[in-house]
């Protein structure tokens, strides 16, 4: 008696759409077992593509046959897309199973090999359904590719984003937070170009990004952050980038300064080497010895009752120095650039032109913007010219229009962002309000603020380290808008002879005006 393996395959969307369970096929081929006088030797199910022969069981079964050597003859399928939907494959899939004596064979859709002719059936067999997933994955292929140039998300959402569905029951993507929220921080981090990119994305983890470098990298060359989407490159049609239907995290300036930073790897200098700090030793790394000149770092001692921080050198200098002391002594010079309550109001007047004169120069960069992008459509349409006259061949073309496209992109980004920002003015004197407020008590801020923040007060003020000799502090380079401060408050008000807070337009030296007598000659 002939002895057959039972070889039941769907995958879920066939299962789903066109009902190829693995029940009915299972009765269909036990049936025919029975029918034919075929001993059933084993059942293997698979739930898996037949795209290609790397499926768990099909795997399993073929290792299990090359090292026992079964006793099976056939191994049956109710149809040769059941087997495989790959024509290279199937061949040698065959050749292999025969030459362990096994011989594949579909119950509806019988063929003797030994024939020649019916290799042509076999042919047949094979290739139609190879053709229909070719054809299937094609019409994948143009509807996500038409998905995209809609502007759609038709992907696994990028980070800081999630998957949802919208009304009219399409796939889009919607902000996540607090990922959505880093992110936005991560950007303007890099913009700033105070920190270096792996820095930013350090501090973003510990802020709950969760995010490795490589990724990092990738997400903040991503123009879905500024609402565009990327369409590749696809045959003929040349790769883009798209308006995007979901929300944006960050401006399309912002991404696009952002590029600038990383492309020319600029970056500001700063006074801290490091990021976090212990909270004992907030100036750990912005101090530097004043006998050797190496930057201090900072440690423990342990005395009798508790321990004691200090700011030492590690060089052989022997340099240290109590850090609640100098933590105390840093408070006195951050206390120096405080804004002299009098000049406060007279600080918000001229900030409040100075915003008012930015808006009229914004005015009249929209205008200018306008005028250049002007000037590249005028660009890109001469090139066009060109090349219909054949003045210009099409590669000379298409490196015109690529760099034409870019300059466009960039000057509508600006041009957006400028429009945004000319709204958000009537929040200016609020804004104002607020910073002076905090500027105004900057010393206290630092006091009961944590280890971060007093960090980013100092760096803030001082430019470049500074040197603390155990008494005072020495530093080389201020902030100019602190140096401002602190001229007008020891240089300036000192000269002063009213010093309240009621400023009048006229000075307290001019003589004021009296009725003069006119004298008889």
């Amino acid at each position: 008696m002939k002895i057959a393996d039972i070889y039941v395959r769907v995958s879920t969307d066939e299962q789903a759409d066109k009902g190829y369970s693995q029940r009915d096929q299972e009765e269909r081929l036990k049936k025919y077992c029975q029918v034919n006088s075929i001993q059933i030797g084993r059942i293997i199910f698979e739930d898996h593509s037949a795209k290609t022969f790397k499926r768990p069981e099909w795997s399993k079964y073929l290792a299990d046959i090359k090292k026992h050597r079964s006793n099976a003859d056939f191994v049956l399928f109710t149809k040769w897309d059941r087997f495989s939907r790959n024509a290279g494959d199937a061949y040698h899939m065959i050749s292999v199973l025969r030459k362990y004596g096994i011989e594949p064979q579909a119950v509806e859709q019988p063929l003797d090999l030994s024939i020649p002719e019916n290799k042509m059936m076999l042919a047949f067999y094979l290739a139609a359904p190879e053709v229909e997933n070719d054809r299937r994955a094609l019409n994948v292929i143009y509807g996500m590719r038409r998905a995209r140039k809609e502007g759609r998300w038709m992907a696994t959402a990028p980070l800081g984003y999630a998957n949802r569905i919208n009304e009219d029951g399409k796939k889009c993507i919607v902000a996540k937070e607090p990922q959505a929220s880093i992110i936005k921080w991560a950007f303007k981090e890099i913009a700033n170009g105070t920190l270096a990119a792996d820095q930013i994305r350090k501090e973003a983890n510990q802020k709950g990004l969760k995010c490795s470098r490589s990724n990092f990298w990738n997400l903040v060359r991503n123009p879905v952050y500024c609402g565009k989407i990327f369409v590749p490159k696809y045959k003929d049609e040349e790769a883009r980038i798209v308006q995007g239907l979901h929300e944006p995290l960050i401006t399309e300036s912002l991404y696009y300064e952002v590029q600038e930073m990383l492309e020319s790897n600029k970056r500001k200098v700063r006074p801290n080497s490091k990021i976090t700090s212990h909270e004992n030793l907030p100036l750990r790394g912005f101090l530097v010895c004043p006998r050797c000149g190496r930057t201090l770092t900072g440690s423990a001692s342990k005395g009798k009752y508790s321990l004691y921080y200090y700011y030492h050198c590690v060089s052989s200098c022997g340099f240290r120095s109590r850090a609640d002391y100098a933590d105390r002594e840093v408070v006195k010079e951050i206390r120096k650039y405080k804004p002299h309550p009098a000049m406060v109001k007279l600080y918000g007047t001229i900030l409040s032109q100075s915003c008012q004169k930015y808006m009229s120069q914004e005015q009249n960069g929209t205008k200018e913007i306008l005028h250049e992008i002007d000037k590249v459509n005028a660009r890109l349409s001469k090139a066009r010219e060109l090349l219909l006259s054949d003045g210009i061949d099409a590669i000379e073309y298409k490196e015109i229009k690529t760099e034409c496209e870019k300059k466009l992109a960039k000057l509508e980004a600006n041009l957006s962002d400028t429009a945004s920002t000319m709204n958000s003015r009537s929040q200016v004197d609020k804004l104002i309000d607020n910073a002076l407020k905090a500027l105004s008590q900057i010393d206290v801020m630092f006091e009961d603020a944590d280890v971060v923040k007093r960090r980013e007060i100092v760096s803030s003020i001082f430019q470049e380290k500074i040197c603390f000799d155990g008494k005072q502090y020495r530093t080389l380079s201020v902030n100019p808008v602190a140096e401002a401060i602190f001229l007008i408050n020891n240089k300036l008000y000192s000269l002063k002879n009213r010093k309240d807070d009621d400023f009048s337009c006229l000075s307290g030296w001019v003589v004021p005006t009296r009725i003069e007598l006119v004298s008889k000659v």
